[in-house]
């Protein structure tokens, strides 16, 4: 039995420790924000916050994230400045890799409150958009950087 705590709620679960977070999140929780995209974490579309810090679910196993605060994209709240600038800056298309990519910049803004542009950049460069929304979500992130005034 290993226990999780993902977005605030503790969840028990009958499951091997070698399973993917991601599969955990998506079959068992049903959480199906976090995306699966390469599998060998390079495209950022499973990207989730343990503890804080954005990481690759597919590449963490559940044993590993055992007593560890897990957040994904449901758990940031509808009111979030970056969730808002996303629709602002009309930043989704196909709107795949949008979860990934706002758990990697939610992350950014937690530790750099005004990112220069490089900053964004280099941040968020493993986080792939096949769309090329980039331009839009670099200005979502400086737009939630700025308290959502343009």
């Amino acid at each position: 039995m290993i226990s999780l705590l993902v977005n605030g709620k503790r969840y028990k679960l009958d499951i091997t420790p070698d399973v993917p977070l991601l599969w955990v999140i998506r079959e068992h929780l049903k959480l199906a924000g976090t995306k699966y995209g390469c599998g060998i974490g390079m495209c950022g579309c499973c990207t989730i916050h343990i503890n804080g810090k954005a990481k690759r679910s597919c590449q963490i196993t559940v044993g590993q994230a055992k007593g560890k605060k897990i957040t994904t994209i449901e758990g940031l709240s509808a009111s979030h400045p970056l969730k808002k600038a996303w629709v602002e800056e009309q930043v989704p298309q196909c709107g795949y890799c949008q979860p990934g990519q706002i758990m990697q910049a939610a992350e950014l803004l937690a530790e750099h409150r005004n990112p220069s542009d490089e900053k964004i950049m280099k941040t968020m460069e493993g986080n792939l958009c096949r769309c090329g929304t980039y331009p839009h979500i670099k200005r979502a992130i400086k737009l939630a950087a700025q308290g959502g005034k343009k």
